[in-house]
């Protein structure tokens, strides 16, 4: 666009200013926003138990948004997903840049399987059977912490 075309120096501040609020925009809305959390505690078979930090995705919305768009995750802290009824779940890694690995866990918190995921991956991982929740964390972060399938977290929601 030439510089006539925009018209006076004010209609030019004015079309700047509202490409600024735009972009602001949706820089906030792409921009994470933390849920609440939860200190969980897995008990692995044989050794202490480790403790993460797990925000809780519970709802429809959150569950879909996941670590979408995050650009680090901490070892010791996931995003624990929590559904109302036992069933197979399917997860993939569409706009999360971060690799993960996830726990598929039973409605009595025992551990039924452990995988790896890889960012930008649109293939389903799924659960070999019905589960209650899953856990993601930092890739390697299971096997970092000596847990395993078998072990059992406490999950105690507030």
């Amino acid at each position: 666009m030439r510089n006539e075309e925009l018209g006076s120096p004010r209609k030019r501040k004015l079309l700047f200013f509202i490409m600024f609020i735009f972009v602001n925009a949706i820089l906030v809305s792409c921009e994470s926003q933390k849920l609440q959390t939860a200190v969980l505690v897995i008990e692995r078979a044989g050794a202490d138990a480790v403790e993460i930090t797990a925000e809780i995705a519970r709802t429809e919305e959150e569950r879909n948004k996941g670590l979408m768009h995050r650009k680090k995750l901490p070892d010791g802290e996931g995003m624990l997903f929590v559904f109302d009824r036992d069933q197979q779940l399917s997860f993939w890694m569409k706009n999360t840049i971060i690799p993960l690995s996830i726990a598929f866990i039973s409605s009595d918190g025992r551990i039924t399987e452990i995988k790896d995921m890889q960012p930008l991956d649109l293939n389903s991982v799924q659960s070999s059977r019905s589960v209650r929740y899953a856990l993601e964390v930092p890739q390697g972060w299971f096997t970092r912490a000596g847990v395993k399938p078998g072990d059992k977290m406490r999950i105690d929601f507030q």
